[in-house]
């Protein structure tokens, strides 16, 4: 069988390609090594073309973990897209997307970057759109159209550095770092990984885009393509001015609250989850623009594992309720599904911050920074109040999901019987454990002393247990019809709507250049320059053509004189 053999030599290739960089990473980092390989290509005269190389242990580690979750991804969409015809297309397109990916991590240049970052969004709309129906068709476009604004701001960027000699970027930070050319690119730069990373306004992408399969929420927007933004970000970091960073700082901060708070409003599975990614990339952002792009960059790995790992729960969820991805049908899972249950579980714990878990080694480093830095009220209240709705909609989602009654079917049958899947599962589930504290031991080798006092030191636990009661708390009560009222209705849907960001992207952009279409084609060219000219040539010589046949046909005379001249007229014409 045909597609075995694929899914089974990519997963073996992947598997053994990322042990490898994870541990040759490991071994950068301890002896503190940088590579930098130069690969001439051409060689004209003078002119040569040279593509270059950056290996530290920034883009080896996260090289290592994009090729281990598209690993076990690859395994488990064998059992996953199991009935699909064109699974090897599928495949295949899984794989552009990874070596996409390793061309932009590795890559000290803009333009290598820019090959990377457009086959990112070439794969991503092929992706999206795999499921051929109108909604991924809209999903795709709005997913490609947003990702075009960042490509153009590459572009741009790109043609400001033509003044520098060379597109090698990573020569420049340093050396030109306040200057205005370095303001100018350093802005584009981020705003091209705020449309990648779907940072408000261009947030609304990142839901839409879960009408691609499941595997490729696991792997491309959850925890690789999303952080693409965030990791050529934590590369230019460097020359961020203060008014860069404030902006990126009140932007992000922005985004993680709007979307803690929208995931507490939705009811899709995959979309939850979806912004439960958005709320994280607004985490990263943000610790991102006070300065600690390690913090960053240390965050980035450890999201990726856990929620790669809950988006293959809530694939394995969705296979077998057979198709439905609404949580109010769910119920009662974990007496059904006891092993995925525990994965999710344990994933959603991680996600939350859970003590000991990958997300907590993380999310508590972050806050902690936060709580010893410089920032004023509102930046401080984005940060603490966006963890607790985390824990907030994460206990919804245990609600409605591993809890009650099951709602679907009277009789229906649920099981784990796709040993890939789990094995997958299972493989991200170890990461997901101890890939936190693992990490930490290898990236912060000296422990890091912050000194707080108890109630900032406890704030993070009271937020998280607030915010899990009140989630938990708020699911379970019946919500009667007074309180249904159009007032609470409004609030809903705009919170629920991610404060109306989808509606402003599509109808949004397309309205006005619509109707001012539509109104030129009726006014002129279904109007006047028909009035003037096709249709009113024709009716003009139509008009004048019946009064000169009424004026013929009614005068005898008339009639006679014309015939008799015509005969004159040819007449002289055969004599000459």
């Amino acid at each position: 069988m045909m597609y075995m053999s694929i899914c089974f030599i990519s997963f073996i290739f992947l598997f053994i390609f990322s042990l490898f960089l994870i541990f040759l990473g490991f071994y950068f980092i301890l002896n503190d090594v940088i590579y930098f390989i130069e690969w001439e290509i051409i060689s004209f005269n003078s002119s040569s073309i040279v593509m270059t190389f950056l290996f530290d242990w920034m883009s080896l580690m996260f090289m290592g973990f994009v090729f281990f979750i598209s690993s076990l991804v690859i395994l488990y969409s064998d059992d996953y897209m199991n009935g699909d015809m064109n699974i090897n297309r599928f495949i295949l397109l899984v794989l552009m997307f990874v070596l996409s990916m390793m061309f932009l991590i590795i890559s000290p240049n803009l333009i290598s970057i820019l090959l990377g970052w457009d086959g990112l969004g070439l794969v991503s709309y092929c992706l999206v759109i795999y499921y051929q129906n109108i909604k991924s068709y809209n999903a795709g476009m709005l997913t490609a159209l947003s990702n075009r604004i960042g490509d153009v701001c590459l572009l741009m960027a790109i043609a400001w550095m033509l003044n520098f000699g060379s597109w090698n970027y990573i020569y420049y930070l340093e050396l030109l770092k306040g200057s205005f050319e370095m303001e100018i690119i350093s802005f584009l730069v981020v705003l091209a990984a705020m449309t990648k990373s779907a940072q408000i306004p261009f947030s609304s992408w990142l839901p839409a885009a879960m009408a691609a399969p499941t595997p490729v929420s696991a792997l491309v927007h959850s925890s690789t393509l999303v952080t693409a933004g965030v990791f050529l970000l934590i590369r230019f970091s460097v020359v961020f001015g203060d008014w860069l960073n404030t902006f990126l700082l009140f932007i992000s901060g922005l985004t993680m609250f709007m979307a803690g708070l929208g995931a507490n409003f939705e009811y899709d599975l995959k979309k939850i989850i979806a912004l439960s990614t958005l709320s994280q990339l607004g985490l990263m952002m943000s610790i991102l623009s006070m300065g600690f792009s390690v913090l960053a960059f240390f965050h980035l790995l450890t999201h990726a594992l856990f929620k790669a790992l809950l988006f293959m729960c809530a694939g394995m969820v969705i296979h077998v309720m057979k198709d439905s991805q609404d949580i109010r049908f769910m119920g009662n899972l974990s007496m059904q599904m006891p092993l995925t249950s525990t994965c999710l579980c344990i994933s959603n714990f991680a996600l939350c911050g859970m003590p000991f878990l990958a997300g907590f080694y993380s999310k508590d480093l972050i806050l902690e920074m936060v709580s010893l830095s410089y920032i004023n009220i509102f930046g401080f209240f984005l940060f603490f109040f966006s963890t607790g709705l985390t824990v907030c909609y994460s206990f919804r989602l245990f609600y409605y999901t591993l809890c009650g009654d099951f709602n679907m079917l009277t009789m229906f049958n649920m099981y784990e019987v796709s040993m890939n899947m789990i094995k997958g599962m299972l493989g991200l589930l170890m990461m997901a454990i101890m890939g936190g504290s693992f990490l930490s031991w290898i990236i912060f080798p000296t422990p890091l002393l912050i000194c707080l006092p108890f109630y900032l030191k406890t704030l993070v636990l009271l937020v998280s247990f607030l915010g899990g009661w009140f989630g938990y708390e708020v699911s379970s009560i019946n919500i009667g019809n007074k309180l249904m009222s159009i007032k609470f209705y409004l609030y809903s849907s705009f919170m629920g709507s991610m404060w109306f960001m989808p509606y402003l992207s599509t109808y949004g952009t397309s309205n006005l250049p619509l109707f001012l279409g539509y109104k030129s084609y009726k006014v002129f060219d279904s109007g006047w320059s028909e009035y003037f000219g096709g249709q009113g040539m024709y009716m003009l010589f139509m008009y004048m053509g019946s009064i000169n046949q009424w004026w013929q046909y009614n005068n005898l005379k008339f009639f006679l004189m014309f015939f008799v001249m015509w005969i004159v007229v040819l007449m002289f014409m055969l004599m000459i």
